[in-house]
């Protein structure tokens, strides 16, 4: 099999990785909900995450953390994997065909796709295939070619293992723009109904707090061009039995504790010949609803106890949790849009960070006194009139509040 067979083939498994590709958190196609706020990493469409193909290659359209825009291959340096992952499509045992790339034939490969202009970054995952450390060293592998024989100085994402060992964290980081290790479940007793053979505590949660120590304790110096990298995790959303409180309890903690880049939540879907393969996929609006969560605790300066949880810690899928703070905390006590500052403009449906700033630039050249004036500066006018003051009176012209 040439390298091109085998990225078409390793590369088509990985659509259950979001990585940084665009579209990533935006509203399933539905009518009737209300779409993502202006968050600075929200995104325009989903129509965005169905990649393009080269030579039968999925690429994907990637975001980077600077507003960036790149074609993103994401693949494997393997898909054996000694793991019995029980939502995996990659899990021990179960009968399909695996294939491997040495390091070499991985970076080489990549490079030539990179000099015939189809992309220009990397995002590299693996099964575990001979224990975490092993294949580590495996990824490092590819990295260092990459970087320092064959002079790759493009966007690099690379997956750090369970198991991996610090040492090998801090060379994966000394490498890459990004770096990121999957949490899959909140807290060890859900990751017991997902991964039994993996420990949630030692061989997942320990390497991301090891990268924030790296970063806080070695010199910036030593990370690729001069800066460590961002971190991420992803959890597998609806297989374990969690609830969004678990969920965003541990992603909460995670802005606080690693200061984590972000955190994906990547529907379940059942996989034939797994464990859970009678289990139903997970409500797209859910995951969706997670993404709009996180980003109002590690964006807008919202705490966990605001989530507008239901009894069993769920958030509804009918309305985004902001929306339904603002009903609860804001429609009798709306903002002043001329005296509030930052924080509270935040608070308002229809104002992300971007809007939130240009409204108090405007604020220094004079009052504002008409929704069209919020509207050219970018607010979702029908999403936040109900909650707000214009020199101290509602809008004149009040839209029902649901």
């Amino acid at each position: 099999m040439d390298v091109i067979q085998k990225l078409s083939e390793l590369s088509e498994a990985m659509a259950y990785e979001p990585a940084e590709e665009m579209g990533v958190g935006q509203a399933p196609a539905c009518p009737g909900f209300a779409p993502l706020e202006g968050s600075p990493h929200g995104l325009p469409s989903t129509a965005a995450c169905v990649p393009s193909k080269i030579a039968g290659v999925p690429i994907y359209q990637a975001a980077m953390p600077g507003g960036k825009r790149i074609a993103l291959l994401k693949t494997l340096q393997t898909s054996a994997c000694e793991k019995d992952c029980y939502y995996c499509s990659f899990r021990a045992g179960r009968d399909f065909r695996r294939t491997t790339f040495s390091p070499d034939e991985l970076a080489r490969g990549f490079m030539q796709m990179v000099q015939a202009g189809a992309v220009s970054g990397l995002f590299l995952s693996s099964g575990v295939a001979g224990g975490g450390l092993r294949t580590q060293d495996r990824l490092i592998a590819t990295a260092e070619i990459l970087r320092l024989k064959l002079g790759f100085r493009g966007y690099l994402h690379l997956k750090i293992m369970p198991g991996a060992e610090l040492a090998q964290v801090e060379r994966a980081m000394a490498l890459a723009d990004r770096v990121s290790i999957n949490l899959e479940a909140p807290n060890t007793e859900r990751l017991s109904r997902l991964a039994p053979h993996k420990t949630f505590t030692e061989q997942l949660l320990a390497p991301l707090q090891w990268v924030e120590s790296i970063r806080r304790s070695r010199p910036p110096s030593l990370g690729w061009n001069g800066r460590w990298p961002s971190c991420t995790t992803q959890f597998v959303v609806g297989g374990a039995g969690e609830s969004d409180l678990e969920l965003l309890t541990t992603t909460a903690y995670l802005n606080r504790a690693v200061h984590l880049a972000r955190a994906y939540y990547s529907g379940f879907s059942p996989v034939a010949d797994t464990p859970l393969e009678g289990l139903p996929a997970t409500n797209p609006w859910r995951e969706h609803r997670l993404y709009q969560a996180s980003f109002l605790l590690r964006d807008y300066g919202f705490d966990l106890e605001e989530m507008p949880f239901q009894p069993e810690g769920n958030l509804p899928l009918e309305v985004d949790p902001k929306l339904a703070w603002a009903r609860v905390n804001l429609a009798e006590a709306p903002v002043e849009i001329n005296q509030a500052e930052r924080q509270a403009l935040l608070r308002i449906p229809g104002i992300g960070p971007r809007t939130a700033q240009t409204i108090l630039e405007a604020r220094r050249k004079g009052r504002l006194r008409h929704l069209s004036e919020l509207r050219r500066l970018g607010m979702q006018v029908e999403r936040a009139a109900p909650f707000l003051l214009l020199d101290g009176h509602r809008p004149a012209q009040q839209l029902a509040l649901w």
